[in-house]
């Protein structure tokens, strides 16, 4: 499994990139919203940090979501925004005008991840139009009291039965328990926030453990 880090601010990513060897990075409106700089600047300066670490890793960039019902528009800044970097993949929400603009875009060779995505419905016509990615939200439904497993298993068994190219990214991620949801359930990758990932890295046994070690270690002698 993959692990992406869902964010725009460069000292996380860096972090993550250098500490945890994170596969990729999605970022969305709240995220460049947060970093508190412009959308082209901040989107250009992960692009290029990620890209240092390797063309492999990806960088999952959002379109205007006010045009989300104008698929020629989405096709338009999908085609400007992939020219920026080569690591770029193109993001746009899981509408009719995104699944449209999804098949434009890739017919012309431009990498697409299919957000928003919250049936298993249109998982399966984010594939059909050629998805590189599509991102099932699972934090939002689990709050909301719907199953999440299910729908991440749905996913990967319709993409398993056609044999199409499209990856599972689960994203929305909001605990460790939720990235083990995903494992099990044979999803591609997980994207979850710095904070996520630090705390689903821990575990307070862990540290209790280290304290017992460490006591007795401090009580033994290291040579004769």
């Amino acid at each position: 499994m993959k692990f992406f880090i869902d964010s725009a601010k460069v000292d996380e990513i860096s972090y993550a990139l250098e500490n945890w060897d994170i596969d990729g990075v999605t970022t969305n409106p709240r995220h460049v919203q947060v970093s508190g700089k412009p959308f082209l600047k901040v989107v250009q300066e992960v692009g290029k940090l990620v890209m240092q670490a390797g063309m492999d890793k990806t960088v999952s960039v959002q379109t205007n979501p006010h045009r989300h019902a104008d698929f020629q528009a989405i096709v338009e800044e999908g085609l400007r925004l992939a020219d920026l970097s080569e690591n770029f993949v193109i993001k746009m929400p899981c509408t009719e005008a995104g699944f449209r603009a999804c098949r434009e875009l890739t017919e012309k060779g431009i990498r697409c991840n299919l957000t928003l995505c919250f049936s298993a419905v249109q998982a399966l016509q984010a594939m059909r139009m050629g998805a590189f990615y599509v991102s099932p939200f699972i934090g939002w439904k689990e709050a909301n009291g719907e199953e999440i497993r299910q729908f991440i298993e749905e996913c990967v068994a319709i993409r398993d039965n056609y044999d199409y190219g499209t990856e599972i990214l689960v994203a929305a991620v909001r605990n460790g328990r939720q990235i083990v949801d995903a494992a099990v359930s044979a999803a591609d990758i997980v994207t979850a926030g710095f904070d996520v990932y630090q705390t689903a890295f821990q575990h307070p046994y862990t540290v209790d453990g280290l304290g017992k070690f460490q006591s007795f270690w401090d009580q033994t002698p290291y040579d004769e």
